[in-house]
């Protein structure tokens, strides 16, 4: 299906949402960001049928982050950058933590700026060894965005996160699993099937057990100990009772694999 600037693939339980402007290495855009957001509303048309969201970019690079072109146009008046965070990037984020099901980034080539946090917004993250990761905001007189200045403290801690900001240099995508900041690292021509084999693990599991799981990480930033023991508590409850814990225990019990419908 064809978005602007976005295309969305569906192959049986595995939705592949991908940043289409190849051009400009996937900047992005108020254009690409409402082609993305139409794309997320097929998935949750779809949400029965859709186990797991694969994001990636077309050609050679991820996302180059914002789409700078026109920007330094003397006619034209300077954007409220915080205000189109808050109308279009944010909503986008949030749609991203609160899918149904597992986020897969498949990181084919350079992720910088807003495209290094879109990446991040993923429960798996693989890249290819030969690319890098880049907060580019300072280069250009701004400070990180996308809720980057939130998660690279909690991925990496406080000094590198701040190094990576201050600096501006290039992460190569090994020395970002080193920190901690992915979780794989493939050679460029096996990213296709690495990326399709976790997404398969992930889509043929019990969908509202790994729901619960990805939300239960996101609420545990912001919660206590015992406020955290609650929610697990409530998770557990609804995970319970779907179809597929008493499949689990069915193929734990007859030793075999277990077939999961996702419900």
């Amino acid at each position: 299906m064809q978005f602007a600037r976005a295309t969305l693939e569906i192959d049986g339980h595995i939705a592949t949402l991908t940043m289409n402007h190849p051009e400009v290495m996937n900047a992005i855009s108020l254009e690409m960001l409402g082609g993305l957001t139409d794309a997320l509303n097929v998935i949750e048309d779809k949400r029965d049928q859709i186990r797991c969201v694969v994001l990636t970019g077309a050609g050679k690079a991820f996302c180059a982050g914002a789409n700078l072109q026109g920007r330094n146009d003397p006619s034209k008046k300077s954007p409220n950058a915080g205000a189109t965070l808050e109308t279009a990037y944010h909503p986008f984020l949030r749609r991203l933590r609160d899918l149904h099901c597992p986020l897969v980034a498949s990181v084919n080539g350079p992720a910088a700026g807003g495209g290094m946090a879109f990446a991040l917004m993923a429960d798996i993250v693989i890249a290819v060894r030969s690319t890098y990761f880049l907060q580019a905001f300072r280069r250009i007189g701004l400070v990180p965005d996308c809720g980057s200045t939130w998660q690279l403290p909690r991925l990496i801690g406080k000094a590198r996160a701040v190094e990576l900001s201050l600096l501006g240099e290039k992460l190569p995508a090994d020395k970002a699993l080193e920190w901690g900041l992915i979780n794989r690292v493939v050679d460029d021509a096996d990213l296709a099937a690495e990326t399709r084999r976790i997404a398969a693990e992930l889509a043929n599991g019990p969908t509202v057990a790994l729901a619960g799981i990805r939300r239960l990480y996101w609420e545990s930033e912001h919660t206590s100990y015992e406020e955290q023991l609650d929610r697990e508590v409530q998770t557990q409850r609804r995970a319970g009772a779907a179809d597929d814990f008493r499949e689990g225990v069915a193929a734990f019990l007859e030793k075999r694999p277990a077939r999961f419908s996702g419900r």
